[in-house]
């Protein structure tokens, strides 16, 4: 059964968000000749001004209208309920062209808001009407509208299982398009892997190779100086993941209970992962990176969300062998971490591979345009 779903933050969270950011405890900061904001983690200036914009101007009501803006619906799937947004392409092919977005940590399907447009009706941006993809648009399963109190946990994998089911099964699409970035990057090259008869194409925005030093026993000059740049990722970087990783738990206390710590967790990556000179609202605004937030706070996901690391640091990496659908790829200059093709094509089949000239992590946030445009380019010829 698929049943229409609208969200409605009942005023009475929003009231108890306020009453939290009012009673904020700060932590102390070290002292400038011991090292620059930032340097230790999330900088105490900048999250005096977050929190003081999240409790006296961030409008949660804009949000809220924004994202309703769009069809969403939920179904349920392997005792989930799964929302996503259905959103019908302005174009003379768009009903044969259905393209899965999928988002990532600590990301949600507000990060698609100003790509949803641009894919469904590229005319309406300058671009060609048969460009036009009719988009599903699904929160991952145990995050933010997916997400309900002690629901089963579910790895890449399932999570890849799940959407082929609400891609083929309940919206009776043949063959699909997907594309992804953090872990949608994983769960459509999974789908890639795994259901590739049901898939026309990959397009990705991260590259989901193993995070291993040791698979380049002959590097290339462009595979040393990325096992160089992984080395570096792995000791100074990957904190979060190893906490996500082995403790969720104890970590979803903290955050599930402080909105000021679940911010505070959230605008290191923002300031981390975008394309920045060192302040993450270069990238991002404000009311996008607080609305986010303030989605994951109301539906208190946190916990839930973690699961997708501790799946994977304790079995196996979930995409294994090589994936035989057409591949896209945008590199993106401030991603996390960005393999070179030939490491690449060792698993995915490239058809394009494009160096992006501005972005980070975030592509369908921070430059919406930009991913529009390659994405269409990728599949025009595909589907």
């Amino acid at each position: 059964m698929i049943t229409p779903f609208r969200l409605q933050v009942p005023e009475a969270a929003i009231t108890d968000l306020h009453a939290r950011l009012d009673r904020v405890r700060w932590p102390d900061e070290a002292p400038p000749g011991q090292g620059a904001p930032w340097a230790y983690g999330t900088s105490l200036a900048f999250m005096r001004e977050l929190v003081h914009e999240w409790r006296h101007r961030f409008d949660w009501r804009a949000t809220e209208a924004t994202l309703n803006a769009w069809p969403q619906f939920k179904t349920r799937i392997e005792g989930i309920d799964v929302h996503y947004l259905h959103v019908p392409g302005r174009g003379p092919n768009a009903a044969a062209r259905p393209l899965l977005l999928s988002h990532g940590w600590p990301g949600s399907v507000l990060e698609f808001m100003k790509l949803i447009p641009r894919l469904t009706d590229p005319a309406a941006f300058g671009g060609d009407a048969r460009d036009a993809f009719t988009l599903v648009v699904p929160s991952l399963p145990g995050y933010t509208l997916s997400f309900a109190e002690h629901q089963p946990r579910q790895g890449l994998g399932e999570i890849g299982a799940l959407f082929d089911t609400l891609m083929h099964e309940r919206l009776g699409f043949r063959r699909y398009a997907a594309q992804g970035g953090d872990w949608g990057s994983f769960i459509t090259a999974w789908l890639g892997r795994y259901r590739a008869p049901h898939l026309a194409g990959i397009h990705l925005n991260m590259m989901p190779l193993k995070r291993d030093p040791a698979m380049f026993t002959h590097p290339t000059e462009a595979e040393r100086r990325y096992v160089e740049e992984l080395q570096v990722f792995l000791k100074e970087e990957a904190g979060y993941q190893a906490i996500q990783g082995t403790r969720p738990q104890t970590l979803a206390f903290a955050l599930s209970d402080s909105p000021v710590g679940l911010a505070a967790w959230f605008a290191e990556k923002y300031r981390a992962w975008t394309d920045n000179t060192g302040d993450p609202r270069e990238a991002l605004s404000m009311d996008e990176m607080l609305g986010n937030l303030s989605l994951y706070w109301f539906t208190n996901c946190i916990g839930s969300s973690f699961w997708p690391y501790y799946a994977r640091l304790h079995g196996p990496w979930p995409i294994e062998g090589r994936i035989p659908v057409p591949t896209g790829y945008a590199a993106f200059p401030r991603e996390i971490l960005r393999p070179p093709r030939e490491a690449a094509e060792r698993q995915f089949a490239i058809r394009r591979w494009t160096e992006m000239p501005k972005g980070g992590h975030f592509a369908a946030w921070e430059q919406p345009e930009a991913l529009a445009t390659e994405v269409r380019a990728f599949f025009r010829d595909l589907i």
